[in-house]
């Protein structure tokens, strides 16, 4: 069992920065592939990115590349996603996710996930 909670969201302008925390309980998450998500207003939750066990692979959705980073810190049990140069669609709620699999085909796919934390809110005023 992982538990998940995130911290970090808020109000910030266009072209500010925010980080995200992920603060994950149990002893095994080390052996977890980490996922961000997001889910904006009347809008299905999709990927963000994603990082694997030792934080040497990392997966982005497109829209992100370039200006969010994913790490983790195994030693702290925590994700973090730093978002630089936010604009107004990024804001959601984001939510970060556990996946077991192995198979990086999956990262990107929600209902892979194992467990989710109860997300936070980012919005992005213009």
């Amino acid at each position: 069992q992982v538990q998940l909670v995130e911290s970090g969201g808020g109000l910030v302008q266009a072209g500010g920065s925010l980080r995200l925390s992920c603060a994950a309980s149990g002893r095994t998450f080390s052996s977890y592939v980490m996922g961000w998500f997001r889910q904006g207003p009347g809008a299905e939750r999709e990927f963000v990115a994603a990082i694997n066990w030792s934080g040497g692979n990392t997966y982005y959705a497109a829209s992100v590349k370039g200006r969010f980073t994913i790490s983790r810190d195994n030693a702290k049990n925590t994700v973090y996603l730093q978002m630089n140069d936010l604009k107004p669609e990024d804001t959601a709620v984001y939510y970060c996710a556990a996946i077991k699999s192995p198979d990086s085909r999956w990262y990107a796919t929600k209902d892979r996930y194992d467990y989710w934390g109860q997300g936070t809110q980012v919005t992005v005023s213009s």
